[in-house]
């Protein structure tokens, strides 16, 4: 493996930003062209939190998950969301021992570092519904017992619009865990091109090789969360939740939730770019992919063709940035 093990040892803000490089520049051996969406995954992934990837098919959504999950060397499991996949079959079960007499706990896939989770809405809302306790406490309870996950624990989830046959719409609850969500959108015709003469012979995601490892994960998150952050951006993170709830277009707007994941967003960018402290900017740039897929329009904005990312937006260009010293 090509990344040495931090196990026992500190890392400084510094170390953040040429980490995540490396774990970028993999994951472009296989997804090229699209640098921004990448480096957003990643921040996510430092984040603590959890990706979700919406888009048409085909356009390597599955692809970009394997590659992030590969570039770490850790346990990866996944499930491919079927309208018959049982809850059971996403957390684990109870099977009875005849030999112990007694029941023995079979863990399911969510028992891995990383959670490849395949058109997830495919799956009926109450198989979805049982990522929830695990995205959010980062526990599984079966038959009333408790049973805490790995640490990382990254749900790395694909999804068709919920226009594709076949597709239900996530739950709300189900989306405010999803930390962000991004969209990747076709390749230029260069990198299409390149495409056609790179992955015909040969699958590039085959001769992948991880560049960092579970214990490497874990420093690099902790050394996020020591990130600065001054009350004028905290106050700044609360005004744009706030003008979410308050838009006469938006009915449900950005959760208490959904702010923690901004700033804690904006922490894990703040030390990708070398930072140990946050600036309003990287507030800004991000409450669109953190906040945008949480929110649900009313009826007169979906009449009018208004998206929740083109309203997020609006309230972006309006709610005022602090000007305050970022160090306080």
């Amino acid at each position: 493996m090509a990344s040495p093990s931090t196990a026992g040892s500190a890392l400084s803000v510094a170390d953040v930003g040429p980490a995540a490089e490396r774990i970028i520049a993999n994951i472009e051996k296989v997804i090229a062209g699209k640098h921004e969406v990448i480096r957003l995954g990643v921040t996510v992934l430092l984040a603590e939190g959890h990706l979700l990837i919406e888009d048409v098919p085909g356009v390597g959504k599955t692809t970009f998950a394997k590659a992030l999950a590969r570039s770490i060397d850790c346990s990866v499991r996944r499930i491919q969301f079927t309208p018959d996949l049982l809850p059971s079959d996403v957390t684990g079960v109870s099977i009875y021992n005849a030999e112990s007499s007694d029941f023995e706990f079979k863990p399911g896939p969510v028992f891995a570092n990383i959670l490849l989770g395949d058109e997830i809405n495919r799956a009926s809302p109450k198989t979805q519904a049982a990522l929830l306790e695990c995205m959010a406490e980062r526990q599984v309870t079966v038959d009333g017992v408790r049973y805490a996950l790995q640490s990382p624990f990254l749900v790395l989830a694909t999804q068709n619009p919920v226009e594709m046959e076949g597709t239900y719409a996530l739950p709300e609850a189900q989306r405010d865990r999803f930390t962000g969500k991004i969209s990747l959108g076709y390749p230029d015709r260069s990198a299409e091109i390149a495409m056609l003469s790179d992955q015909t012979t040969v699958d590039p995601l085959s001769m992948l090789q991880p560049v960092s490892d579970a214990a490497h994960i874990r420093a690099l998150i902790e050394t996020v969360r020591t990130v600065h952050v001054v009350e004028s951006v905290k106050d700044y993170v609360v005004s744009l939740a706030e003008a979410s709830r308050n838009h006469p277009e938006i009915r449900l707007g950005a959760s208490p939730r959904a702010s923690l994941h901004l700033l804690r967003t904006a922490k894990a960018a703040a030390a990708l770019a070398g930072r140990d402290y946050v600036l309003p900017d990287d507030v800004q740039k991000l409450a669109v992919p953190v906040l945008a897929h949480r929110l649900i329009p009313a009826a007169t904005a979906t009449v009018a063709g208004r998206s929740p990312e083109d309203l997020l937006a609006e309230i972006v260009t309006k709610v005022p940035i602090p000007v305050a010293s970022p160090r306080g």
